[in-house]
């Protein structure tokens, strides 16, 4: 595995499934001696959903009203 000139490097899928280092996770490199670690940074609010969320977050259209999509999701 090589270096790239950017100082970029591709972290085999095996691994990034292995350890869930998915699109955005946020990383960080420790070094402990002569090692380098790279470790997931573990945040309050940035599990898998609330990336779905936010990703998400005002591309919904609709126009309905508040009351109008609430009545549609209640029993008759």
């Amino acid at each position: 595995m090589r270096i790239t000139s950017k100082g970029q490097v591709t972290i085999p899928a095996h691994i990034r499934e292995r350890f869930g280092f998915l699109p955005d996770t946020e990383v960080e490199f420790v070094i402990e001696g002569n090692t380098v670690k790279i470790v997931r940074v573990a945040r309050a609010g940035d599990g898998r959903g609330d990336r779905v969320v936010r990703r998400l977050r005002g591309r919904a259209v609709s126009r309905l009203t508040t009351d109008e999509i609430l009545a549609l999701t209640r029993e008759p």
